[in-house]
């Protein structure tokens, strides 16, 4: 295997092995603390979690396929990251995703129907920001990290940060991967949220490709220890291990919430599907690179685990499996009984308060339209 998925030369959180053995290495001892409180009725609440967002990220896909969306990023391979720091979220935390977090919207109570009609071309957006405490998907990369540290900022000036207040005290967690490092919102997110104290948890998922560039192209240190420059500090967790990345984001969630400033997390994972349906990895990927992952995949880790340790029982993932069908079902139809928005819907929303060239603008195309209707 080439250095870029190699782990072994950097240290790394990690509870449970790829083969669903509990680990005893000294480094994740603080955590393997934290996830001592889980048992098997956790433990299968994450296996559920990770089943059925990987169910709805193969419907998704099989949606774009039969020309239904426009696009699909696949999050598969990356369930156990997300559903692990998802998880680990209080309710009055506040998430500002990137568009491959539909892990998290899923822990955060989200329809995840609602996803697809960003992909379907329908609205702008699709839901309600402050309904589930979690933020638009953004497409431009790396831009919210700078959104997700002024939230920050702002919720420490309000007085939410370092009450002793379990339900009071609030953090703020920005998802984005390993190519949105090499950008400098990034870099500034960094800045502001060090200098500031801001209460932050920056969650970079490392898949490994920046589209089709890998690690080697985008840095020459681990994501986790580029935070050092700025004064963030990091860690680096097996992002296939959904007990790590539950322990690790709930230690960096406390922190922030405590007043103790921003941690920069990066979680080791594979991107197992294409950067999106338009891409084609096989381009620039091996077989057996794919195949190293796909031996590591995080669901089968912890169905593993679960047998291992008598958690695992057939009829309960035998009812799982019709869970799994009957989400696919509602995602299929959900999609599908999505309207056609009015083009005239575009100029909506645009801005908070009315604005003179979105109102010309719209006065044309209405006068455009009009043209149309009487040429019939």
């Amino acid at each position: 295997m080439t250095a870029n998925h190699d782990a072994t030369n950097v240290e790394l959180v990690q509870l449970v092995t790829p083969a669903g053995e509990r680990t005893h290495d000294a480094a994740s001892e603080p955590y393997r603390a934290r996830a001592a409180a889980l048992g098997t009725q956790e433990i299968r609440a994450f296996y559920r979690d990770m089943t059925l967002v990987r169910r709805f990220d193969t419907e998704a896909t099989s949606l774009q396929r039969q020309g239904e969306l426009g696009l699909w990023p696949q999050c598969l391979g990356q369930e156990a990251a997300q559903v692990g720091s998802g998880r680990a979220l209080a309710p009055q935390d506040v998430v500002f995703p990137s568009y491959r977090e539909h892990g998290v919207a899923h822990t955060r109570g989200m329809d995840l129907a609602q996803i697809l009609q960003l992909f379907r071309g329908v609205d702008h957006g699709g839901w309600d920001p402050a309904e589930h405490n979690f933020h638009l998907y953004t497409l431009v990369i790396g831009s919210h990290t700078l959104h997700a540290t002024g939230y920050a900022m702002g919720v420490q000036r309000d007085g939410l940060v370092g009450t002793g207040d379990p339900a009071r005290d609030t953090a703020v967690v920005t998802y984005f991967g390993d190519g949105a490092t090499s950008q400098g919102d990034v870099n500034e997110a960094l800045v502001f949220a060090a200098v500031n104290q801001a209460p932050l948890v920056l969650f970079c998922q490392n898949n490994q490709w920046a589209i089709s560039e890998p690690n080697s192209r985008q840095f020459r240190v681990p994501v986790a220890r580029r935070g050092e420059g700025f004064g963030v500090p990091g860690v680096r967790v097996d992002g296939n291990d959904v007990l790590a990345s539950w322990a690790v984001a709930q230690e960096a969630l406390e922190r922030a919430r405590s007043g103790g400033g921003p941690t920069l997390v990066e979680a080791y994972t594979y991107r197992m599907g294409a950067h999106t349906t338009s891409d084609d990895p096989t381009r620039y990927r091996s077989r057996a690179e794919e195949q190293y992952w796909r031996d590591r995949d995080p669901l089968t880790r912890i169905e593993a685990l679960l047998k291992a340790e008598d958690g695992w029982d057939e009829t309960w993932a035998r009812d799982l499996a019709d869970e799994a069908d009957a989400l696919g079902e509602h995602v299929r139809t959900a999609c599908r009984a999505m309207p056609a928005p009015a083009a005239a819907s575009m100029f909506e929303h645009v801005y908070a308060t009315d604005n003179a060239v979105v109102e010309a603008d719209r006065a044309w195309f209405a006068d455009y339209e009009q043209n149309f209707e009487e040429a019939r």
